[in-house]
């Protein structure tokens, strides 16, 4: 598969100060660690990284969410913890990630007329 066109599947969580994404491998493992949570997270999520958005859902800016604004949500800085409950209260959401738009070659390398 060609970069920048890959499956993207990301768990949107609107929380009640901050909209909260993260990364998941795809939407069926998401959905089976739903029903069987002994299936390890590293086999769900992309990355254990947790993303906010600034309220504007799920397509604003991504920054990281820093350890206070976790705490306020909740209730914990663990990662891993926010990370289970952003995947069991939040809404999968899949899409086709944009292809690389823009020239490719302009020179054309050697085959540029001189």
């Amino acid at each position: 598969m060609t970069r920048g066109e890959a499956q993207q599947t990301k768990v949107h969580y609107k929380g009640k100060d901050e909209d909260f994404v993260i990364f998941v491998d795809d939407v069926k493992s998401a959905k089976d660690w739903k029903t069987d949570k002994t299936i390890p997270l590293a086999q769900v999520v992309s990355a254990f990284k947790i993303f906010v958005t600034h309220k504007h859902g799920a397509q604003g800016q991504m920054d990281s969410a820093s350890k206070a604004t976790l705490e306020n949500e909740f209730g914990t800085t663990n990662d891993e913890e926010a990370i289970k409950q952003i995947l069991e209260k939040g809404s999968l959401q899949e899409s086709e990630a944009a292809e690389r738009q823009g020239n490719k070659n302009d020179s054309m390398g050697s085959r540029a007329a001189h």
